[in-house]
């Protein structure tokens, strides 16, 4: 089952990781074949956000404008056998130390209603 770990940091450089912790993370998930993706985003000020209103029309602002401390910093995408796998693995993630969070949410498999 694919999984989508969200990796939530105050700061790119979450206190206590260090970018070798990133990588062997990688290499940890890759060298057991559970990888399947995952990006680190671009900085926070870098935001577009994007919302349509009822009348259709289109409103752009920069930035997310979210009222929280710990902003999404990327995502990794892993295939494990269950929810307990995949919780083990988001422990294991950097981003989970030092005031960090890494939320696990399953990907929904649409393929039962494909036409």
């Amino acid at each position: 089952m694919k999984y989508m770990l969200l990796i939530y940091a105050g700061s790119a450089d979450a206190e206590g990781c260090e970018p070798q912790d990133w990588m062997d993370y990688e290499k940890a998930m890759r060298d057991a074949g559970v990888l399947v993706g995952g990006h680190s985003l671009a900085d926070l000020t870098t935001a577009t956000t994007v919302r349509v209103d009822q009348a259709g029309e289109r409103n752009v602002t920069d930035g997310p404008f979210a009222e929280t401390r710990e902003v999404l910093g990327g995502y990794d995408v892993i295939d494990v056998p269950n929810l307990d796998v995949a919780l083990d693995w988001a422990a294991r993630c950097p981003g989970a130390r030092g005031g960090g969070s890494v939320v696990v949410r399953p990907i929904a498999d649409f393929g039962d209603f494909a036409g």
